[in-house]
């Protein structure tokens, strides 16, 4: 089989860091008392996040999906990345705590934001791709969610990397979600970089203080890219892309995965020595 150059790839290499941010940094997704959902064409791939207040939030039924309800043909992940809140999935209630986890299958059709405090409201953070099959909605605490330690000290990428919804405990059509936390004093993530043909990838950052910044780099290995990312922004990374980035700073990401493959180890290494 033939793999043609993906168009969008070289030409990606000739953008100018203000186009490159509009094509792959999307910004102000949370906004209090709302619910804001972003296309990415890529694996069909929606983004997007709900704050509420002292007022629920539905998700709504976008036009451009042309279904009879938002999940009639999709699965979604939700992690809670603020204060306590609630999730109804068709009258049924989940207490999300920070950093917990929902999935939530294929031919539900009711879902509903709440947070237990306007005050401290909770940040639900969404990604949705079509499915192919209904698995049950799941439940992932994170108080017992096992990490993964990564990196070392001696490198600047200490990290611990915690999978919520992946195929080792939920079941789902392709969906893979999880995110990873540096340890103070750390900065690099995701090194040694990779790409994965078969899936694309989403980072939102959070936890980053104001005052500071996340050089996240992409691109071909031979011909990297960066762009400039601060608190609550998320990069899109299409297969064909290396993901992975440097703060002022140590910070958290989420990462969320949709494609043809659900296996996490399926990458192409890209070592450092050889990046340009």
């Amino acid at each position: 089989m033939n793999f043609q150059a993906n168009p969008l790839m070289q030409y990606a290499a000739t953008l100018p860091p203000a186009e490159l941010r509009r094509q792959f940094v999307v910004a102000g997704l949370f906004q209090p008392g709302a619910i804001n959902l972003h296309w990415w064409e890529t694996d069909r791939t929606v983004l997007g996040a709900a704050v509420p207040l002292a007022a629920p939030l539905a998700l709504p039924n976008e036009p451009g999906l042309k279904a009879a309800f938002f999940l009639e043909r999709r699965e979604a992940g939700i992690i809670n990345l603020g204060g306590p809140g609630r999730i109804t999935v068709d009258g049924k209630a989940y207490a999300m705590n920070p950093h917990d986890a929902l999935y939530i299958g294929r031919g539900v059709k009711d879902v509903v934001f709440a947070s237990a405090s306007a005050d401290q409201p909770a940040r639900f953070w969404l990604q949705s791709y079509p499915a192919h099959a209904a698995h049950p909605t799941h439940h992932v605490v994170f108080a017992e969610s096992l990490g993964a330690k990564l990196g070392a000290r001696e490198t600047s990428n200490e990290r611990t990397l915690f999978k919520l919804i992946h195929p080792g405990t939920v079941p789902t059509c392709q969906l893979v979600m999880g995110f990873t936390r540096l340890e103070t004093g750390s900065v690099w993530n995701s090194i040694p970089p990779h790409t994965h043909l078969r899936r694309s990838e989403v980072y939102l950052y959070f936890n980053l203080p104001p005052a500071h910044a996340i050089f996240h780099f992409m691109g071909e290995p031979a011909a990297t890219r960066h762009v400039v990312v601060h608190d609550s922004e998320a990069v899109l990374s299409p297969p064909w892309s290396i993901h992975c980035g440097a703060g002022t700073t140590a910070y958290s990401f989420v990462w969320g995965m949709g494609g043809e493959n659900q296996e996490f180890a399926d990458m192409d290494p890209a070592p450092v020595a050889t990046l340009r």
